[in-house]
């Protein structure tokens, strides 16, 4: 029997998710090299991951793993980038950070192996990344348009999703720090409800922003003293229920006050020294 997948939403209930342990490579990266902080302890890392794991299980999720080697591939951690998860099968997409190519394919075999087909995969100049994508509704996808994702990608997933009824909202990104850092679209949103979203506004273009508000999505700004700390990168395990990363106390609050139930895990290896939230460690390949 074909297990299920599906996944054209940010906040539906989590049913299964896809996640890949910490490994030799990233626990030997160079941080010049990687743009990390600093080089993980992989040790503390794998614990910190298996504390993650264990949060998702108790919240009712399938968590498979992913345990094929990525030898020199650091970031493969962060399962949600290399490919998109529709209710027709996955697209593998192509990163636009050199470094990770390839995590696609090894994905894409994973995905297969647990019942989930290939529908699509970019190919030539395109470039997009998982954290460019942000399912505003089943049918609406919004694609940051920054240094990971180019005009090309963007091209392509139009035309592999019109085919789906979907509808390709491109969002420009800022340059910020320049090309080196992650900046993603999810670096600045997450969807915990179908009507609210966790925003860092300063750095969001404003016909997004209106297009937020036009939607009627109620908007939960993260202090600037968060944002390092990724208080919006926020991974909905169903409506109103949410993971975030500790340490953003002020974010937490204003989530619970909007009427939230909020969980927090420890991520000083697997997510501050490495550029990657909740929804980065995560490829949810089920939401129901």
């Amino acid at each position: 029997m074909t297990q299920p997948y599906g996944a054209q939403s940010m906040v539906e209930p989590l049913r299964r998710v896809l996640v890949k342990r910490p490994d030799e490579a990233f626990g030997t990266a160079d941080p010049a090299v990687w743009n990390y902080t600093a080089r993980p302890n992989l040790e503390e890392a794998r614990r910190e991951h298996d504390a993650l794991v264990e949060i998702l299980r108790e919240a009712g999720v399938e968590v498979i793993d992913h345990p094929e080697p990525q030898p020199e591939r650091a970031d493969a951690i962060f399962v949600f980038d290399p490919v998109l998860v529709t209710d027709h099968g996955a697209v593998l997409l192509r990163m636009g950070k050199e470094l990770r190519h390839g995590e696609e394919e090894a994905l894409g075999r994973r995905l297969q192996e647990v019942g989930v087909p290939v529908l699509a995969a970019l190919a030539g100049e395109a470039t997009a990344e998982g954290g460019d994508l942000l399912w505003l509704d089943r049918q609406t996808l919004a694609v940051g348009q920054g240094f990971r994702t180019n005009v090309e990608g963007l091209r392509q997933l139009r035309e592999i999703l019109a085919g789906l009824d979907v509808q390709v909202l491109p969002v420009e990104l800022p340059y910020f720090t320049g090309p080196v850092a992650c900046l993603h679209l999810l670096s600045l949103i997450s969807l915990v409800d179908h009507d609210l979203a966790v925003v860092y506004p300063p750095l969001l273009s404003v016909p997004f922003w209106k297009t937020l508000r036009d939607r009627g999505v109620r908007l939960i700004e993260v202090p600037e003293e968060e944002f390092p700390s990724m208080g919006p990168n926020v991974l909905a395990l169903a409506p109103g229920r949410c993971l975030m990363l500790e340490g953003n106390p002020v974010t937490r609050r204003r989530l619970e006050e909007a009427g939230c139930e909020v969980l927090t895990y420890r991520g000083r290896e697997i997510s501050l020294k490495a550029e990657g939230g909740p929804t980065c460690l995560t490829r949810p390949i089920w939401r129901r």
